[in-house]
Order: structure tokens, then C-alpha cells, then sequence
């Protein structure tokens, strides 16, 4: 099934790709598409996905912004609509970037911990609401700081009772409110092949939990080659709760963006570091490889580190050029991690 969603998405992107040539300069581009990917939390999928990049002012000082709705079905009945931008207003003196996501499906949780095993894998619904909000003001060149505000509503949770060991599963319902500081000297948001950025957030959640969650997210981009068509990529993430937090809010791995190679959330607990580093090259016409790879921990505290709180992850992937202009990638990537966990992985824009 893999092959196919991959051979879909290439004879249709080499059928776009050829109507994108034009030097026609176009304040907003909508790139409307079906959806076909694959990923561990939802096996094969299919929907349809809007994707819209912004060139609103065309003064040379400020970078495009972009949008995204999708809506997606996959093959283990579950439900995501979703609905995410990052806008920069005018010469970049502000700057918004929000959420909004929907999703209704069957879902799995194995505990905290980075031994969680996985013969205690419990399969758990609900619904779920996010929204997650930010405004950052530029203080001075690259460097935005602001507030941000979010909302996390799992209702409806549901899963085989007589698991009593995971009775922290259930509906809850948590608001949060942030300080945030950017340093932002990235030329393209979606893809960056140049640049360095800096984030620091400290979100404090109260409602039915009340706790801190504090991040820390730092990435360089270094161009190679004679005609700089290489491109490293480094990131260092780090996460850390203070309190107690709903069981869906803990440090976690895994996903397309965050530690790929293993299921989203099949690790979880208070802190999490990672250490992340990309590879890419463009070859030739649209076509582009990438291989990466990278260490994380997973645990509760500084002195309970052990070898069980080593998740290493390694992959490589395949991108299409499907904007030249905005230099907007079709990425696919498969990855490996440990205790038979791996992933593949369809996504437009590169991870980090």
C-alpha cells in the first residue's frame, strides 16, 4: 500500500508541477489536492488538502506566509479536520501563527514512561478540540516576542474498563496561556535552507490540571555545494511539564514532526530532549533526497536516566518541488526506531 500512495502522489505532482512555470507573480497561490498518505497512528488515509501560500505585500522585506485545511479519513476510522496558518503582517512587524484541529478516532496509549511496553497497549476514543492561538510583536530584527493561547478538550474518552492500571484515561478538559520569544532568521518557513531559529515558551495550563510546560526549540541551516543545493539541518528540542498534566499532554515522541520513527505518543513522560540532523540534496528537475537521523531521551527526572531512556531514530525520504517560486517541498520519508518502531511518512514542507 505504501508504493501506491507514493506512485499516486508523484504522477500527480508531475502533472502540477508542469502548469507551474509561469513567471506570473501571484499574490495568493491555492494549491487544492487530493490526499493520500500513510502514517503509524493512522495507517493508510485519504482526504483532501488546500494548501495556500501568501506573497501578500511583494516589498522584498517581507516572507511569504502560508495556510493549510485538510480533512482526512483513514483506514482505522479516523476523523481529522484541520485548519493551521502563519501569517507575517507587513514588513513582519507582527506575526500570527494558529490551529485549529478536529479529530474523532480510535487511538493507542501504553503509559508513561520510556519502558512502557507494549503488552500494555490499550485502545482508547474520543473526541478532541484543540485550538492553539499565537501573536508575536518584532521587537527588533528576527526577534518576535508575544502571547499565545490554548485549548485542549478530549471528551468522550472510552476504552476497555477493565484495564484499571490506565484509569487516568479519560475526558478532560485544560486551557493555557503563553509567553513567547522568537528568533526567527529563517528565508523560507515550509522549507529553510538557510538561517537559524530560536524559540523559547513557558505555558501555564490550569483547568481540571493545573502545570507548567516549558520549551525550548533551536534549529541552523547550512547551504553546501557550489551551487548551494545542499542543505544540513540541525535541531535541538527539548520539553519539560512541572505539575501533573492531563495523560494526552505529557512530553512526548514521535509523529511527522517531532522524533520521526515511532508512533505518536508510544513514549511519553515529564522531559523530553532530542537532538535532531538532516541531510538534503536537490538532484535534479523537482526531485530532491534527504536522510536523517538523530538521539532522544524520554524521562522523569535528570537522575532516573538509564539506557531504556534512549530512543534513537534513523530514515530517509524522497521530496518533489511542487512551488519553485516558494521552493515548497512533497516530502516522503520512512524511518526506523527502536523496539519495532518505525514509520512512513507523506507531508508537504520539510519536518524541521
Amino acid at each position: 500500500m505504501k508504493p501506491y500512495f507514493t506512485l499516486l502522489y508523484f504522477v500527480f505532482f508531475s502533472v502540477y508541477a508542469s502548469t507551474q512555470d509561469s513567471t506570473e507573480v501571484k499574490r495568493v497561490k491555492v494549491l487544492p489536492v487530493p490526499s493520500f498518505g500513510y502514517s503509524p497512528e493512522t495507517s493508510g488515509s485519504i482526504g483532501a488538502v488546500c494548501l495556500f501560500t501568501i506573497d501578500a505585500y511583494q516589498d522584498g522585506k517581507t516572507r511569504s506566509s502560508n495556510a493549510k485545511i485538510l480533512g482526512i479519513y483513514t483506514l482505522n476510522r479516523q476523523l481529522i479536520i484541520e485548519n493551521e496558518w502563519n501569517y507575517f503582517f507587513q514588513e513582519e512587524k507582527w506575526f500570527t501563527q494558529g490551529l485549529f484541529h478536529y479529530s474523532k478516532y480510535p487511538d493507542l496509549y501504553y503509559g508513561i514512561g520510556a519502558d512502557a511496553d507494549i503488552s500494555n497497549e490499550v485502545t482508547f476514543n474520543s473526541d478532541r478540540f484543540r485550538a492553539d492561538l499565537h501573536l508575536l510583536r518584532k521587537i527588533k530584527k528576527s526577534l518576535f516576542v508575544g502571547l499565545g493561547f490554548r485549548f485542549n478538550d478530549y471528551s468522550r474518552v472510552s476504552y476497555n474498563d477493565s484495564l484499571i492500571q490506565f484509569h487516568n484515561l479519560y475526558s478532560s478538559r485544560n486551557y493555557g496561556i503563553k509567553l513567547m520569544a522568537r528568533l526567527d532568521a529563517r528565508n523560507n518557513i515550509l522549507t529553510t535552507t538557510k538561517g537559524s531559529y530560536l524559540e523559547l515558551v513557558n505555558a501555564v495550563n490550569f483547568g481540571e490540571f493545573t502545570y507548567d510546560n516549558i520549551s525550548l526549540d533551536a534549529r541552523k541551516y547550512y547551504q553546501l555545494g557550489k551551487n548551494k543545493r545542499q542543505v544540513i539541518a540541525g535541531r535541538i528540542f527539548h520539553n519539560s511539564i512541572v505539575g501533573t498534566p492531563n495523560f494526552y499532554d505529557y512530553s512526548l515522541i514521535g509523529g511527522d514532526r517531532l522524533v520521526r520513527g515511532y508512533l505518536y505518543g508510544r513514549f511519553r513522560d515529564k522531559h523530553l530532549s532530542t537532538v535532531q540532523v538532516e541531510y538534503r540534496a536537490h538532484l535534479f528537475w523537482r526531485i530532491g533526497l534527504a536522510g536523517f537521523g538523530g538521539v532522544s531521551l524520554v524521562y522523569p527526572d535528570l537522575n532516573k536516566l538509564s539506557n531504556q531512556n534512549v530512543k534513537p531514530n534513523l530514515g530517509g525520504g524522497l521530496r518533489f518541488l511542487v512551488d519553485k517560486k516558494e521552493n515548497t517541498y512533497l516530502r516522503l520519508d520512512y524511518a526506523i526506531g527502536v523496539n519495532q518502531q518505525s514509520g512512513f511518512y507523506v507531508s508537504f514542507g520539510e519536518s524541521f
